[in-house]
């Protein structure tokens, strides 16, 4: 069965192209890939009905996995009667968001409500778990999973016919602009990341990637490339770092600075720097990565 896919640019912060959700119009109906977080829920119905459907018509939710800015919005999809699919792993973490929304709340304080807005539990009969290689299939429409470990423990690229939705798995890249690894405490782990880039690159017959951060990617090769250079890169500054003791402080402005200058010298603009900051935080990467060193070196 055909279908069409519409990306959704949430305009997370006021930044275009940071974080997408993704409308899979098929014959059955429409299917939804990633949610986005809370706070942007209003942008997303407003480009789901300029397709011509309604909350209430969204059965099929697929997540990537539970972080908010890609999920953070599925449990009220879950209150109007949608099925969503996820990992094993993330399953106790939406269907008792309590522990994630109080980490959250620490992290975030009380930028909590406007970045990410909020969380309710997800009841079980409205969750389905999918294994690794197991399809779901929705009348003609086959979701495959694959479990993408690297990223987050809990991490599903979702693949339909030739489209890999790769939520993180395959880094950001904005405006055709450099590919970075989204790094986040507290499941980063290059060894299992490296993995998984393996594995998606070995799909058949995948021929486009759909990047939650953000858009269309057809240059695979190239782009698996590039993102396994950036990741060395990101890792390998943080390590002299972790190695000294240095305070956290000096590294998340060192490493601001070295990823502004990464990103310049790839040409990239202020703008769309700023985009990718939006997207993908420097000192949420400065908390993966120390994390990762400690857990190998510690």
């Amino acid at each position: 069965m055909s279908h069409a896919i519409h990306t959704i640019d949430l305009n997370f912060l006021g930044h275009p192209n940071g974080i997408a959700a993704f409308l899979v119009v098929t014959e059955i109906g429409p299917i939804l890939i990633e949610t986005g977080p809370h706070s942007t829920l209003d942008t997303l119905l407003k480009a789901i009905n300029k397709h011509g459907y309604q909350k209430k018509d969204i059965k099929h939710v697929f997540i990537t996995h539970i972080h908010l800015d890609h999920a953070g919005a599925a449990w009220c999809f879950a209150e109007h009667g949608a099925q969503i699919y996820l990992h094993p792993f993330g399953y106790k973490h939406v269907h008792d968001p309590s522990k994630l929304l109080a980490s959250a709340k620490i992290i975030y304080k009380e930028k909590m409500d406007f970045l990410w807005g909020t969380l309710k539990a997800i009841p079980a009969d409205r969750l389905t778990t999918v294994k690794h290689g197991e399809s779901i299939r929705i009348d003609q429409v086959e979701i495959k999973a694959w479990h993408t470990p690297g990223h987050a423990k809990h991490h599903i690229a979702w693949q339909i016919g030739m489209d890999l939705f790769t939520g993180d798995v395959a880094g950001v890249c904005i405006n055709d602009g450099p590919v970075i690894p989204p790094c986040p405490p507290p499941d980063i782990n290059i060894e299992d990341w490296e993995a998984s880039l393996q594995v998606i690159e070995s799909l058949e017959p995948v021929g486009t990637y759909y990047l939650t951060h953000y858009g269309k990617v057809t240059s695979l090769k190239s782009h698996i490339k590039l993102l396994r250079e950036s990741l060395s890169a990101y890792s390998s500054f943080i390590k002299p770092y972790y190695e000294r003791g240095d305070s956290a402080q000096v590294l998340i402005t060192d490493f601001t600075e070295f990823v502004n200058k990464y990103l310049t010298s790839h040409g990239m603009s202020k703008k769309d720097a700023n985009a990718y900051e939006a997207a993908n935080p420097s000192d949420m990467c400065v908390a993966g990565l120390m994390r990762y060193w400690h857990k190998i070196e510690g």
